[in-house]
């Protein structure tokens, strides 16, 4: 649990908007040949809403569960880490949404129980504005964006919390399994782009995103929209970051896989904790301090993925500081 040391004026330094979930990732086979499932709480938002509270920031979490057990573990598990859970709804009459997880030398394939499912139930009028008022830094997902009421309350959230001025941050985090269609996830995934500030994508989504394979160009086409700071995650190689104009990558470290999941949620919740922890205005962070950033959001990611599911695996500031020179 972190010590949350406020990192801004604001009283919240980052507040997590999107899916909390269960994540039932393959752990072997029993005894009788079937294959077992572990019950990891996760949900890339809360994935890095605990990042984030575990290095040190302020933190809070706005999204919906289900009123059952697994609601009620999800629920356990983010105050733990220290987050401020009084955005997080309860609903009596909807599961929980949960994601079962197979691995393959350490990359997953997802299959999703969301028809519906809490997290997308979420509704503009169940949004605490206090917290949206409060927060320097409010971070959404795409899986928000996939059913209403969820994506009328995402944009409500969205344009609150940047009236008050926080910075909007996003991570489109595509799973194909949720979307209708290649198409609509596109077109969903793509609509609140001229609202963000900051983005982290994967190698994987930079053609949903921006029309471009190649992860420099992709990023170079995003930041020319009016995005500060565009970073895509290229796995053991690392990361690549665009900021005005201007894109270097940065290497990973070399490790052995045990789980990939939430590592793209730590390098991002390292990412903007030190963001937060320069003091620094967005318009005054150039591509060195950026550089900075992304090297100490790579540790985060490196730690994670030594260790099984998603929250339980993100780091404490010691664990990052020792990976760091």
């Amino acid at each position: 649990m972190s010590d949350n040391l406020r990192l801004t004026g604001k009283e919240y330094d980052i507040t997590s908007l999107g899916e909390a979930l269960i994540d039932f990732t393959e752990t072997g086979i029993s005894p009788s040949g079937m294959r077992l499932f572990e019950q990891n709480p996760g949900g890339a938002p809360a994935n890095l809403i605990c990042a984030a509270s575990r290095l040190g920031a302020k933190t809070a979490f706005i999204g919906k569960v289900g009123g059952d057990m697994h609601g009620r573990f999800l629920q356990e598990t983010l105050k733990e880490a220290g987050v401020d859970i009084r955005g997080m709804v309860t609903a009596e009459d909807i599961f929980t949404t949960m994601a079962f997880v197979t691995l393959d030398g350490g990359e997953r394939e997802f299959s999703f129980a969301r028809k519906p499912g809490a997290d997308a139930q979420l509704t503009e009028h169940e949004l605490n504005f206090e917290i949206l008022d409060n927060t320097a830094v409010l971070h959404i997902g795409s899986l928000s964006l996939t059913d209403e009421p969820a994506r009328t309350a995402t944009y409500t959230a969205v344009k609150r919390a940047k009236e008050a001025g926080a910075i909007i941050s996003y991570d489109p985090n595509y799973r194909a399994p949720v979307w209708s269609s290649r198409k609509e996830s596109v077109l969903r995934m793509r609509e609140p782009l001229h609202l963000v500030d900051i983005m982290k994508l994967s190698d994987e989504e930079t053609e949903l995103l921006s029309g471009y394979s190649d992860p420099e160009r992709a990023a170079m086409e995003l930041s020319n929209r009016g995005i500060s700071i565009v970073a895509v995650t290229l796995g053991k190689s690392g990361a690549l970051v665009c900021c005005n104009g201007e894109c270097r990558m940065i290497s990973g470290y070399d490790i052995s896989v045990v789980d990939t999941t939430g590592a793209g949620d730590a390098f991002w919740g390292g990412f903007l904790y030190q963001l937060l922890k320069s003091g620094n205005p967005l318009k005054l962070v150039n591509l060195d301090a950026a550089t900075s950033f992304a090297r100490f959001a790579n540790a985060t990611a490196a730690i994670c993925v030594r260790r099984r599911g998603g929250i339980p695996s993100m780091p404490t500031l010691q664990e990052v500081m020792s990976l760091t020179p």
